[in-house]
C-alpha cells in the first residue's frame, strides 16, 4: 500500500510503500519531552520503502537533543515534523508522523500507545530502531 504524508504547507512530503499491505497501522506516542510538547505520534514499517521530498530544503530545520541519535526534520514554514531519521552503522532509518498521513481508510491507524524510551541505553535504542524503523529511506531535494 502506498501511503502519502506531508507537512501542512507541503514543503516536506513523503510516500511510504508499506509492504505487505497493512491490516492495521501501529501508532506510538513518544513520551520524550520534545514529542510530548509537539504531539509526536510515530509509525514505521520495517519492510517498507520511504521517499521524502523536500520542496525547499533550506526551509527544513534539523533538530536533535539528548543522545543526538535522532534527527527531527521540522518544516520551518508550518512547524510540522513529518519525519524523524537515525543514521545507524552508515544506514539511514526513519519513522513518520501518524499526524502527517493522508487518505487512509478510517480505522486503519490504531489508537496511539504511549511508549517510554528513556529507560533504554543508547545501544538498546539503536538496536530497536534497526529492528523497527523503516530501513529503505531516500531524500529528494527540490
Amino acid at each position: 500500500m502506498l501511503i502519502a504524508g506531508r507537512c501542512h504547507c507541503d514543503n516536506v512530503s513523503f510516500s511510504l510503500d508499506w509492504s505487505p499491505d497493512p491490516t492495521s497501522i501501529p501508532a506510538r506516542a513518544c513520551s520524550c519531552s520534545f514529542c510530548v510538547k509537539r504531539g509526536g505520534v510515530w509509525t514505521a514499517c520495517p519492510t517498507g520503502r520511504l521517499r521524502v521530498s523536500l520542496r525547499d530544503s533550506s526551509k527544513v530545520s534539523l533538530y536533535t537533543f539528548g543522545t543526538k541519535t535522532a534527527v527531527f526534520h521540522v518544516c520551518s514554514v508550518c512547524g510540522v515534523t513529518p519525519v524523524v531519521t537515525s543514521l545507524i552503522d552508515g544506514r539511514l532509518y526513519a519513522v513518520v508522523s501518524v499526524n502527517a498521513l493522508e487518505g487512509l481508510p478510517s480505522g486503519l491507524v490504531q489508537p496511539a500507545t504511549t511508549v517510554r524510551f528513556d529507560v533504554e541505553t543508547e545501544a538498546e535504542r539503536l538496536a530497536r530502531r534497526k529492528r523497527g524503523w523503516i530501513a529503505d529511506v531516500a531524500f529528494e531535494r527540490g
